[in-house]
């Protein structure tokens, strides 16, 4: 994590270093994710403690943050953890438009599904198709409805879409896994929560991320990553794309960035 502190504020220091006598407020958007919110919150410190600035924290999903950049008119000018190809939806569109920049540093993110270590060595789990075995559901069955709980990310979260595909393709879904959308606060809690109880519950999860070290949890073997099971459309690039989507294998490793609006370049080279 110190790699990417150093990495992510290196970045936004090149960028404003002309900002630190300019009185007006760098806008950071927070997507809501922990990651996210921990550099969101690191940006701010650099900007208001190292470089005298004004920085504020601006919440939205990602469609409200890339949206704002897009409308260059300052109402969220840093998305500070943009996860590719993930947002890709989003980039493609704004930075050959010219209204997004990305950093030229970056670090790598891997995504995956975890359980407590407890859990996985009281029902024998090892890997994601473990999840639907009759015995495991029924564990993860809290509220007696016959399906097993599975936290697969946020409203909002490009993840969330490819983590829903995966969880129809995997046949998970057709064994009686519930696929839940939550705030990750909420899904930080649960896991909590069930270790404390000796529950059962599965959830989307990736490093880096603080809930490694909250608790012990283990991220389940997938199937290795093979392009031709890995055709993710999301919903800004189709309605139809939860039909059209194809998703059998694991994630790649992530290209991980922070963006800014080119207008905030603007705006700072105009009042120096």
């Amino acid at each position: 994590m110190r790699i990417i502190k150093s990495i992510l504020a290196a970045t936004l220091i090149s960028l404003l270093i002309p900002f630190s006598s300019y009185a007006e407020k760098v806008k950071i958007g927070d997507p809501g994710w922990t990651g996210a919110t921990a550099i969101a919150n690191l940006l701010a410190a650099v900007v208001n403690d190292k470089m005298g600035g004004e920085a504020e924290l601006v919440p939205g999903n990602n469609t409200a943050i890339y949206g704002a950049i897009d409308r260059s008119k300052g109402e969220i000018e840093v998305h500070p953890d943009i996860w590719l190809p993930n947002q890709e939806a989003y980039t493609k569109d704004l930075v050959p438009k010219g209204t997004l920049k990305l950093s030229s540093n970056s670090y790598e993110g891997n995504q995956g599904y975890c359980v407590s270590q407890q859990f996985a060595k009281k029902m024998n789990i090892t890997a994601i198709e473990d999840l639907g075995r009759p015995e495991v559901v029924k564990a993860m069955d809290s509220d007696g409805n016959g399906k097993g709980e599975f936290w697969i990310g946020a409203d909002g979260w490009a993840s969330a879409n490819v983590n829903e595909v995966k969880v129809r393709d995997y046949k998970l879904l057709d064994a009686g896994i519930e696929p839940i959308r939550a705030a990750e606060a909420v899904k930080n809690a649960r896991v909590l929560d069930s270790i404390k109880k000796n529950e059962g519950y599965a959830f989307y999860c990736y490093k880096p991320h603080a809930i490694w070290g909250m608790a012990d949890v283990v991220m389940l073997e997938e199937p290795k990553h093979d392009p031709a099971k890995y055709k993710m459309i999301q919903p800004k690039a189709d309605p139809d794309w939860y039909k059209k989507s194809y998703v059998a294998s694991k994630d790649a490793l992530k290209k991980i960035q922070i963006g800014w609006g080119t207008s905030l370049e603007k705006k700072i080279s105009s009042n120096c």
